[in-house]
């Protein structure tokens, strides 16, 4: 409803009731004035022209249509200067609109009832795409970030604290990357709007975790050469001691965390430290050339990061539909589904040697910088997986020759795992969703193979807890897996 209305906001011009005041043979034919709306001269109006009802809402519909692209891109937040400016702007036009004087004339009446409805339209536009829920849980899930970042870099930095001083710990880079995991799964609903604020605030969190994971590589940056090896050690030692502290002031900047300065500047200081760097002579020492090196390496490594500002303004970057690495990864879901059917119809007939090539093809698919691109390519290997873990289990159950002694215990892990063979056959050709009856139960059914396992007692046979343990694994992958193929997630 809301892309067909704006088809008809952008797309078509606005006739100022045209269509109301053409259902009458009586109009006498007057001619066209310039601008979107016709012309009006009935046989009472004293108007040689336009009339000037319809021209002041002629210059309305220009400032919509200015305004509209404005709107339907915006991807921020109610408490935003830019969304507190559109709205300004919209309720202004809206006054601006009811004050045209109508003089009773239906015609003129339909005109400006038009330009009203465009104006709410735009402006429940702006406010529903500021206050979905997808929207605030993007916030949420930044916020999240943002303090975990200020207790764990910004603030020991802000503090007085070297950065050598403090560790950043594994957890940090787990718990950062979590939240990344947890953004990317957010639905848009193919929305402009939010898909490009889910891809502005991935891009910079990702940046933000692919900091820190190099500064967990390097734990404190190292000082190899003492000022005595090189006259130029003392400088370069100096300069490692800057992109310590521009590290942690890059990740403050890209999560809005330092209000005084701009990725624009710390851009300029690295730039300044490279070419400082590149002054220096050391062509007579190898070990003080590579140490320059390092730290050269350091500084681009911050630099690639600082040219965010923009990023999600360019629709390319998030509307997917044509990316070369998306088309790839859809191909090879494309060959999976034709596998799955043969391998549902037919059985196993030596799909394992492609799938195993198609989980070749989809590590070397680029992703650059789009963390929309890694979970589609992501979720592609779920699918590659759940088909080769099927065919596994498949293939053991036939091979299975059980003996005259094994234990029962271990005999029942077995009976489950037939069980699951069977329910993971149903979930690989379920094409439903959520609310179905037939997801709900095979949820439940599902659920009662892992109760089923949770009592099989092992009485201390290392093989049957063993056993257990894998098949309650092989359950839980097919129920997430099951979930994952109904969460209705796009890119």
């Amino acid at each position: 409803m809301a892309a067909r209305w704006l088809c008809s906001l952008f797309r078509k011009p606005f006739d100022g009731g045209k269509r109301t005041m053409d259902h009458g043979s009586q109009q006498p034919h007057t001619q066209q004035m310039p601008g979107p709306f016709a012309g009006y001269a009935g046989p009472q109006g004293p108007y040689p022209g336009q009339h000037p009802a319809l021209s002041r809402l002629d210059e309305v519909q220009r400032e919509i249509a200015t305004l509209g692209p404005q709107v339907c891109s915006y991807s921020g937040l109610q408490s935003d200067r830019e969304y507190k400016r559109l709205e300004r702007e919209l309720t202004r036009l809206l006054l601006e609109v009811d004050k045209v004087e109508t003089e009773g004339r239906p015609e003129l009446q339909q005109a400006r009832k038009r330009a009203a409805g465009e104006v709410e339209g735009l402006l429940r536009y702006l406010e529903g795409n500021a206050t979905h829920p997808s929207r605030l849980a993007i916030e949420e899930l930044t916020q999240e970030v943002q303090n975990l970042l200020n207790e764990g870099v910004v603030g020991p930095f802000r503090q007085g604290q070297a950065q050598d001083a403090f560790e950043i710990s594994e957890e940090l880079v787990e718990a950062v990357q979590d939240v990344a995991m947890r953004l990317a799964q957010v639905k848009t609903g193919g929305s402009v709007p939010l898909r490009k604020a889910r891809y502005k605030a991935l891009t910079r969190v990702c940046a933000v975790q692919e900091l820190l994971e190099g500064r967990v590589r390097t734990q404190t940056l190292a000082l190899p050469l003492s000022d005595d090896t090189h006259e130029a050690v003392q400088r370069i030692n100096q300069v490692m001691a800057q992109v310590s502290g521009a590290r942690c002031q890059e990740v403050a900047l890209l999560m809005g965390l330092s209000g005084r300065d701009s990725c624009a500047h710390l851009a300029r200081v690295l730039t300044e430290l490279l070419v400082e760097l590149d002054a220096l002579d050391v062509s007579s020492d190898a070990a003080v050339r590579n140490y320059r090196k390092q730290v050269v390496e350091e500084i681009n490594g911050l630099l690639k990061h600082l040219d965010l500002e923009g990023e999600g303004e360019d629709t390319r970057r998030y509307d997917l539909a044509q990316n070369d690495s998306i088309r790839e990864i859809e191909a090879i879901r494309g060959r999976v589904s034709v596998l799955r059917e043969e391998v549902l119809r037919h059985g196993a007939a030596g799909q394992g040697a492609e799938l195993q090539g198609l989980l070749t093809r989809l590590d070397q698919v680029d992703t650059g910088k789009n963390p929309c691109i890694r979970e589609a390519r992501r979720r592609a290997v779920l699918e590659v997986q759940a088909l080769t873990t099927f065919l596994d289990l498949w293939e053991a159950l036939g091979r299975r020759n059980p003996g005259a002694d094994e234990p029962p215990s271990h005999a029942s892990v077995w009976h489950v795992l037939a069980s699951l063979c069977n329910l993971q056959a149903q979930v690989l050709g379920f094409d439903g969703k959520r609310a179905d009856k037939s997801y709900m139960v095979l949820e439940e059914l599902l659920t009662k193979q892992l109760l089923a396992l949770d009592a099989v007692d092992p009485q201390g046979d290392q093989g049957t807890k063993t056993a257990r343990k894998q098949a309650v694994k092989h359950a839980q992958n097919i129920l997430s897996y099951l979930d994952m193929m109904t969460d209705e997630w796009e890119y």
